[in-house]
């Protein structure tokens, strides 16, 4: 037997596959997944590697194939399956095996562990009192202080021991080898978990939601793994079915990953799971030190948890037994990984449970027109949720106000007359009200009157954004001055900021309604750990009347005595230059009008566009999904766009812009030479410069997937040989 074998170093050059023989003693024992010695390169020097897989015989045509040397014993290693999905991730991708496995297992080294020590004393009552005589007599006043103090307490804290009592080792080291004491040592983990009691099943489900739990029951029951997607309205009670499924499988003695957009974001979400299971439950986010996440994923190695929740990187969660993933708010951008390797959690979870023999549950209001898609051809389940599950609740008064004609009629506020009256009204009335702008910071940039430029980042191509402290801040590569005075192309005074941020929102809604207590919350807000569970704790707890904030107030956030909801600029995420900017729209307002009314008072939304008569706007007016999804899906099929068409974009960036048009075009004419290839630039990325790096883009599209991952590795190869290789860097992403 034989094995392809990537060494554990991050150099790109040597990210590849060699090949070495399973010696005879080793076979049974090397497996995927298992990290191995093996002798590399000239002298043979004893490295590690993780086997990717298993040949029966060798590839290898030139020289002797050498030996596995033997296993790795005492590492933080990982299961076979993560290794399988790394090599899966690395193929589909794009990316090197070592940023795959960096992915997959994010805590690869041992970090070291809180420990409570104890010294128990062995002495009887008359032993101690003969001990600490003798230590008198012999003037070891430390000893006696310590044996003394075991008169006391016969167990001491080996904190207290040295830092209060001031004992060194020397003291403490003799009493044990003479078996006076003993250091007991307990490991503890650091656990970032809510306070909660475990209650148990809080609601009964409704008709359809108890359907959908049966059907999902019988078919695990019977071993069908087929991928299921819950179409449920906002408030529709997704999550308790979700948590039924969990504790069915818990109970056949599986265990679970819940995967949330951005786990600060969902607090209330966590803390409803955390009342079911209790300490069964664990988190994972990008918050927690190195010492709590390294402990939360041992916690899930050994057992002692059985439900991980967290972000995308939650699905790498070493479970030994994995039955099921559930992925809320399939349809959120957040699941998509800017980094390489650029992988969609909703395609990879799909492959984790295909080598786990687990089920995959994904979940939406709004759903990604790929997953509806895929279930109304069959591909997947189809369930739906049609109405909200508490009696009380009901889908709020939606209404659509025209900015253009508030301006018409002399109102330059960003608060329309409509959305002022509205929120009088509420106030009065006791009630609680969310303000929404996908927009954080002051003002958008600053601009000069006289000659019209706007202050740029001089190393990104992008303005600088005005923050309340009086600073312009670029949000690419974080340069920062202080606004200027006056402007720094022609000096003239009349220079300010334009457009609007969550900053100056607060602002302006304290001038209007001075009483009203006013709470923000974005980016800058919830900087600090813990900053997003304090704001949604106060204002859950009524300690606020307004909450104005960007994306994050209006996903998976339940706050009864919410009756009105407005979206202030609608058409900030209408026309951007992404192909899905008119989905993100429609479920962004539609995911916002779903915070209102779900208590028992009747919810109100306004939403302040300049665009009232687009069809994204309008559907979300109407909350009306399948009114949504036929025109959007009428836009791809004409653009051959994803989900009518497979699409790969390739972009290369590079400190040198003539070596990078040199490379741009170089790997256009080596796409070229695929049929039915249809090819679209090499343009300018959205953003030219970041950080005095240029960026340009090549976008491929077909109707075959793995066609265009022919192309990707055909791309990989050239760039490798390429002249411009080792100054271009190039990154694939398939959309």
């Amino acid at each position: 037997m034989y094995a392809n074998i990537i060494i554990d170093i991050s150099h790109e050059k040597v990210d590849r596959v060699f090949e070495y023989r399973i010696p005879p003693e080793l076979e049974g024992q090397v497996d995927v997944g298992v990290q191995v010695w093996i002798p590399f390169g000239v002298g043979d020097h004893r490295r590690k590697g993780y086997v990717v897989e298993l040949l029966p015989r060798s590839l290898w045509t030139q020289g002797q194939v050498k030996d596995i040397a033997g296993i790795v014993a005492g590492s933080v290693t990982a299961e076979s399956r993560l290794i399988q999905l790394a090599w899966w991730m690395k193929e589909r991708y794009g990316s090197t095996m070592n940023q795959a496995l960096k992915t997959v297992l994010p805590v690869k080294q041992k970090v070291r562990r809180r420990e409570n020590r104890c010294l128990v004393c062995r002495l009887s009552r008359g032993e101690l009192e003969q001990a600490s005589a003798e230590a008198a007599r012999k003037g070891y006043r430390a000893r006696q202080r310590l044996l003394d103090a075991f008169l006391e307490n016969p167990r001491i804290p080996y904190d207290i021991a040295v830092h209060q009592m001031h004992l060194t080792g020397s003291t403490i080291k003799p009493m044990i080898e003479k078996g006076q004491l003993v250091l007991e040592s307990e490991t503890v983990f650091r656990n970032p978990r809510m306070q909660g009691e475990r209650l148990g099943r809080l609601v009964d489900l409704n008709r359809d939601q108890q359907a959908i739990l049966e059907d999902f029951c019988r078919r695990y029951d019977r071993g069908d793994r087929q991928t299921s997607l819950i179409y449920g309205i906002t408030g529709s009670g997704k999550t308790e079915v979700y948590m039924e499924m969990i504790d069915h499988v818990l109970s056949a003695g599986r265990q679970v990953i819940v995967l949330i957009p951005e786990i600060a974001l969902t607090y209330q979400t966590v803390l409803r799971f955390y009342r079911r299971f209790g300490g069964l439950v664990s988190v994972v986010n990008s918050r927690l030190s190195a010492g709590e996440r390294y402990d939360q994923f041992e916690r899930a190695r050994t057992g002692e948890v059985q439900v991980m929740i967290g972000p995308r990187s939650a699905l790498f969660t070493p479970f030994p037994d994995l039955g099921l993933i559930i992925i809320d708010e399939e349809h959120e951008g957040a699941y998509k990984s800017e980094l390489s390797p650029r992988y969609h959690a909703r395609e990879t979870a799909r492959k984790r449970a295909d080598l786990s023999g687990a089920a995959l549950v994904l979940g939406s209001a709004t759903p990604s027109l790929e997953a509806y898609s895929q279930a109304l051809e069959g591909r997947i389940r189809l369930y739906r949720l049609r109405e909200r599950a508490s009696a009380n609740s009901r889908m709020a008064r939606v209404q659509v106000t025209d900015l253009r004609e508030e301006l018409r009629n002399g109102n330059k506020s960003i608060f329309s007359r409509k959305l002022q009256e509205a929120m009088e009204e509420e106030l009065q009335a006791g009630h609680q009200i969310m303000l929404f702008l996908n927009r954080r910071g002051y003002s958008n940039f600053v601009s000069c009157r006289s000659c019209g430029q706007a202050v740029k980042c001089p190393h990104c191509d992008v303005t600088l954004t005005l923050h309340r402290n009086g600073r312009l801040v670029c949000h690419y590569c974080g340069y920062t001055i202080p606004s200027p005075r006056k402007c720094p192309g022609c000096g003239s005074p009349y220079i300010a900021g334009f457009g609007t941020g969550t900053q100056k929102i607060e602002d302006m809604t304290r001038q209007l309604f001075p009483e009203a207590r006013v709470l923000r919350m974005d980016l800058d807000t919830t900087a600090r750990k813990g900053g997003h569970q304090e704001i949604l704790s106060a204002f859950a707890e009524g300690r606020a009347d307004i909450l104005v904030g960007t994306q994050m107030i209006v996903k998976g956030h339940d706050f009864p005595n919410v009756t009105l909801v407005g979206i202030l600029a609608a058409d900030l995420s209408l026309y951007s230059s992404d192909f899905r900017c008119g989905e993100r729209t429609f479920q962004l307002l539609t995911q916002a009008a779903g915070r209102a009314g779900r208590g028992g008072q009747p919810g109100r939304v306004i939403i302040q566009t300049y665009s009232p008569e687009h069809y994204a706007v309008a559907a979300a007016a109407r909350q009306d999904y399948e009114s949504f999804y036929r025109q959007e899906m009428a836009y791809r099929r004409l653009l051959r766009y994803p989900p009518y068409c497979q699409l790969l974009s390739v972009m290369a960036s590079s400190g040198d812009e003539k070596l990078l048009d040199e490379a741009m075009e170089e790997l256009r004419q080596q796409a070229a030479g695929e049929e039915e290839i249809q090819i679209i630039g090499p343009a300018e990325a959205p953003v030219y410069k970041v950080n005095d790096i240029y960026r340009k883009i090549l976008y491929l599209k077909h109707e075959n997937y793995d066609i265009l991952v022919r192309i990707k590795d055909t791309l990989e190869q050239c760039g490798s040989r390429a002249r411009w290789s080792g100054h271009v860097a190039v990154q694939y992403d398939f959309a």
